[in-house]
């Protein structure tokens, strides 16, 4: 292999690793990133909701017994950031854990895998105006 073909090869591998590093990196400024409120975020996350949430949290957020908690009222939903509650939307909370308050596992992305992210904080964006 000539010099210059080692050189070409060591400059992509450096450049494969550059590119992974600021991937990784996200270019966001750590804060809350999802944190839009805009009436076109909050109409879709109303729209995610309703096809999505509604089953087990009620068509209002007010929760349906032995299914869903009642998302109007919810200290939890108060007292995660944005980012926190999008993380938790995308794993959700298997029904023995022990914050689980209704004994009925809380599916990742609300059973629906192809949720997005925007998706999930679209949802946010809606549970903040119906949290009160």
């Amino acid at each position: 292999m000539s010099i210059k073909e080692r050189i070409v090869k060591r400059s992509i591998g450096v450049l494969a690793v550059a590119v992974l590093a600021l991937a990784a990196c996200g270019g966001g400024n750590g804060g809350d990133d999802v944190d839009d409120t805009s009436p076109d975020a909050v109409a879709a996350g109303q729209e995610v909701f309703s096809t999505t949430c509604l089953a087990c949290h009620g068509p209002n957020g007010e929760g349906i017994e032995g299914l869903g908690t009642d998302l109007t009222t919810s200290q939890f939903v108060r007292d995660l950031s944005d980012d926190e509650l999008v993380a938790y939307l995308e794993v959700g909370r298997p029904a023995d854990d022990p914050a689980n308050t209704t004994g009925i596992a809380m599916p990742a992305k609300g059973g629906r895998p192809t949720l997005t992210t925007e998706d999930l904080a679209n949802v946010v964006a809606f549970l903040r105006t119906i949290n009160s």
